[in-house]
């Protein structure tokens, strides 16, 4: 694992230019509409937002969504996508945990996509999490199954987990206060890997916090 912080400010301007990640984010986003009914009154949060895919997929059905993410280089790109189509109900911010900072407000539903494995500590995120959702709120949370390091290839910085057990992740939900987890295979992407081609699943869990 390669703890040195990958420089998504500079990876932001070609993001969305891949296909397959924007491929991932739309199977993601179908995910969450099928496992929770989102309503018109819901506030959201995505953290570790990136460029807004996720975030602008669902839109649409809710409230409001908060943006965050700790690169400055993807909320700009957001920034301009929101100005750019009108979009009166997204709000980003710029948040890094790793530098100490504290999530705040109330929220019906928490998402994060491919962020946790770039998280030092997922067990104390998912506790912030905890203490920002509505009673009753959604935690949708999409990952890497075990990769053994190979997903990312040779380019690992910043990647502080080579995916996730889930029976491991359902204990830290449960521990952190949500409860009805569910788990369910979001995306399977296939890579190239040294000798050959390997299939990666990514996983959607779901959980709802407890009054």
């Amino acid at each position: 694992m390669d703890m040195e912080k990958r420089d998504f400010n500079k990876a932001a301007a070609t993001w969305d230019e891949n296909p397959g990640r924007l491929k991932m984010a739309n199977n993601i986003a179908n995910m969450i509409l099928d496992a929770v009914k989102l309503s018109s009154d819901m506030k959201v949060l995505d953290f570790g937002c990136g460029t807004g895919t996720l975030a602008l997929r669902l839109q649409p059905y809710v409230s409001s969504i908060m943006a965050v993410d700790s690169s400055a280089g993807m909320l700009e790109v957001l920034d301009q996508k929101i100005e750019s189509q009108n979009i009166t109900n997204v709000a980003t911010q710029h948040l890094d945990i790793e530098q100490g900072d504290v999530l705040e407000g109330c929220y019906d539903l928490i998402v994060s996509s491919m962020t946790l494995h770039h998280v030092r500590e997922p067990r104390l995120l998912i506790e912030q999490f905890s203490k920002i959702a509505a009673p009753h709120g959604y935690l949708c949370i999409a990952d890497l199954d075990p990769d053994n390091g190979l997903f990312h290839g040779k380019h690992n910085e910043g990647v502080f987990h080579f995916g996730f057990d889930r029976e491991a992740m359902r204990r830290i939900l449960k521990d952190a206060g949500f409860d009805n987890i569910e788990y369910l295979t979001a995306a399977e992407i296939v890579r190239s890997i040294p000798g050959g081609v390997r299939p990666f699943t990514i996983f959607l869990v779901t959980g709802q916090k407890k009054i």
